[in-house]
């Protein structure tokens, strides 16, 4: 490239260069405006909701018998859960109910929602201890069984501190391009240091991180990213699978989700600009979140191509992991999940490592004291409540206890 510069006409470099840009930039805005006039639409329903608390829902998956062992999808919070439910041939979660998927699952899917009034002021702790923990109660109390654990990016995270309070009722943790040294690329530290500086005063005034705002955060990690891949959609046939493949990832990253000021300060500033989970100073309901304290066999799946979550990264929590082992799939980010060759590359070696960890043997009776499924995720899951309401109920028993009789 260098040579063929130094070859060219002066003269005729600057006008020629001129002239292929403004060729790229009204190729790039009539491919905005073909996706924007792109008759496709999602015409997916969701499943029934087994179980719903706020904004939060429990969405079943499952066969009309739900005879399959039960797996609790957690996705992120930053984006809409039907990544995982995209399109009748991109969905993860359907694909895992079918019978073509190894093991014969039940996907249970936690739609995060979107905060509202009862989210508002909630915090990692909240979610996790209160949505997350509610959610494996209600799928405990419904199947009987400890049920495979999976989550999905940041979803990961919250999995993993997750498996960490509740060992005992989980069969297996599967993390899908799950990032835990925030400092293992250049750049993440002065990323979560200046989104702070810059969102600070209005983090305060909302109260929530606009949509706008992350996904400037995610266009920092890749400026380009959205020039080339319009230039790819702007040669395909409009009518064509791909097209509309296109079209629907498109329609569900636009299709954001805000975070609450206190889930936006803990990921940027503890995340990113202070690397906490890396150095041990994550903490979850006072307690540290530590990948060694994770005693249910694991599998980190760590797609190399990756540009979201850099391999490294996912790398750090799969080492940490006692009982972890690793699946590194030639496959981005979100093309592990929606991709041509997800199917063939990620849910199949997926869903078999995940079918030799079922614990079908280890079914849980509500009725004996003894059971692995304890009479307090019971009434949890039987109340509904938040964890914050559910720690106050407990606390005024505790009191009542106490008192003189």
């Amino acid at each position: 490239m260098i040579k063929e510069i130094e070859a060219a006409d002066p003269e005729g470099f600057a006008p020629a260069l001129e002239r292929a840009i403004a060729a790229r930039k009204r190729e790039f805005l009539l491919a905005i405006f073909a996706y924007r006039s792109h008759p496709y639409r999602r015409s997916l329903e969701d499943p029934p909701a087994l179980w719903q608390q706020g904004s939060s829902r429990l969405l079943d998956f499952g066969r009309s018998d739900n005879r399959g062992y039960p797996l609790l999808l957690v996705p992120s919070l930053v984006n809409r859960s039907y990544i995982l439910d995209l399109m009748p041939q991109s969905s993860f979660a359907r694909w895992l109910a079918s019978a073509e998927a190894p093991g014969g699952f039940r996907p249970l899917l936690l739609d995060w929602g979107e905060p509202g009034e009862a989210e508002r002021g909630f915090n990692l702790t909240d979610y996790i201890t209160g949505r997350l923990q509610a959610a494996l109660d209600q799928v405990l109390a419904e199947t009987g069984q400890r049920p495979l654990l999976l989550g999905y990016c940041m979803g990961g995270l919250l999995a993993l501190a997750l498996a960490q309070q509740r060992p005992e009722d989980i069969a297996a943790l599967a993390l899908l391009a799950t990032p835990w040294d925030f400092h293992s690329a250049p750049g993440q530290a002065a990323l979560g240091r200046s989104a702070l500086l810059a969102w600070g005063s209005l983090l305060d005034l909302l109260g929530y991180l606009p949509v706008d705002a992350i996904q400037a955060l995610f266009a920092l990690l890749d400026p380009l990213t959205a020039v080339r891949k319009y230039r790819h959609f702007a040669r395909m046939d409009p009518a064509s699978p791909r097209a509309e493949a296109f079209v629907a990832l498109e329609d569900w990253l636009n299709d954001g989700v805000p975070l609450t000021a206190p889930v936006a300060r803990e990921c940027l500033g503890g995340w990113y600009a202070e690397n906490a989970t890396q150095h041990g100073r994550w903490r979850v309901a006072g307690r540290p979140v530590r990948p060694q304290e994770v005693s249910v066999p694991s599998l980190c799946v760590i797609p190399a191509q990756d540009r979201i979550v850099p391999p490294a990264s996912a790398r750090a929590l799969a080492s940490a992991l006692p009982l972890g082992e690793c699946q590194e799939p030639a496959a981005g980010h979100i093309g592990m999940m929606i991709g041509r060759r997800a199917k063939r590359e990620v849910w199949e070696p997926l869903a078999k490592w995940l079918a030799q960890h079922t614990c079908h043997k280890s079914a849980l009776r509500r009725a004996t004291s003894g059971s692995t499924l304890s009479r307090a995720a019971l009434r949890r899951a039987d109340a509904g409540g938040d964890g914050k309401a559910q720690r106050k109920v407990e606390s005024s028993r505790k009191r009542k206890r106490s008192e003189p009789r």
